[in-house]
């Protein structure tokens, strides 16, 4: 026995021993998510939704070769459902269940695309409007990492909500490697929202956001430490992160952790650290003297 047949037998002892954590029967193996097919559909899918044109002037054409692409591409998407949802199911080979939920779910995405699509040029309009460096809404399109990270966070949330598993996160880590922004594929975006600039921003699973929001770069909507369960392990599924209201605008390098409650209209300053409710129409800065942070509104300040 030569070194690689030495070497490709430990390997593959290891990869097949109960001990394995990614262990896999080899029939399911044949249902593993393809990675380059779902993020190949998703950014079809964006080109869809913001900037398809057919190059003939015939109205019935366009239709024709539109709905020809958007077929093509959710047919490519069902397929990695189909076989996501056969991963985790307890046959062994293709399952007609898994067949159908997969279809039923594709059938309700492309039902709810033209409402993610209002929201998607919604973000075009906030980002435009919001930054008086934007020359045109086409420079916002292809030139912004906000717009490009928000807009897969919003189709890959359809899907989350839904229960099904990997295929959000695999879009949702693709605009993270694209953009240097994390937004967790559970958290809940609402209308017109910017991201300005973006680099190092992070949003957690269990995040609200209300509308009419603007965040900066590096801003943090995290958790803090948490609660184990029995066994040590960090309790999963229960809300972690920021609730943020509308019309909030957070500047660069705030860390906003727990599930505390920004309220409508409220300015968190830069380099802030909050771990507390913010009032409605609050401006929360630091206090340079004891680096304590300040909240003010109309009505009363209070130290954090």
């Amino acid at each position: 026995m030569n070194n690689a047949e030495k070497a490709a037998s430990l390997l593959i002892n290891n990869i097949t021993g109960k001990e394995n954590p990614l262990r896999l029967s080899y029939e399911k193996a044949n249902f593993f998510p393809d990675k380059k097919a779902i993020i190949a559909s998703f950014k079809s899918l964006r080109d869809l939704i913001f900037v398809y044109t057919a190059k003939n002037k015939n109205s019935k054409l366009q239709k024709v070769l539109y709905t020809k692409k958007l077929s093509k591409t959710l047919k490519v998407l069902q397929k990695q459902i189909k076989n996501t949802y056969c991963l985790f199911c307890s046959e062994k080979s293709d399952c007609a269940l898994c067949d159908k939920k997969a279809a039923e779910i594709i059938k309700e995405f492309a039902d709810n695309l033209p409402l993610l699509q209002q929201y998607a040029l919604g973000d075009v309009n906030a980002a435009y409007n919001g930054d008086p460096a934007a020359q045109d809404n086409y420079e916002v399109l292809l030139c912004y990492p906000g717009l490009k990270a928000v807009v897969y966070q919003r189709m890959a949330h359809f899907f989350y909500k839904k229960g099904i598993k990997l295929i959000p996160r695999i879009v949702t880590e693709y605009a993270h490697k694209e953009t240097g922004i994390d937004i967790h594929p559970g958290a809940e975006i609402g209308k017109n929202f910017f991201i300005d600039h973006g680099t190092g921003v992070v949003i957690g699973e269990t995040t609200t956001i209300g509308d009419n929001v603007k965040i900066y770069q590096g801003v943090t909507l995290g958790a803090k430490s948490f609660p184990l369960d029995e066994k040590g392990n960090p309790q999963k599924g229960i809300k972690r992160h920021p609730d943020v209201g509308d019309n909030v605008t957070i500047y660069a390098e705030a860390t906003i952790l727990g599930p505390v409650k920004i309220g409508k209209g409220a300015v968190i300053a830069a380099n802030t650290w909050i771990t507390n409710d913010v009032p409605a129409g609050a401006f929360c800065k630091e206090q340079r003297q004891n680096k304590k942070f300040l909240c003010e509104d109309k009505h009363k300040t209070t130290v954090k």
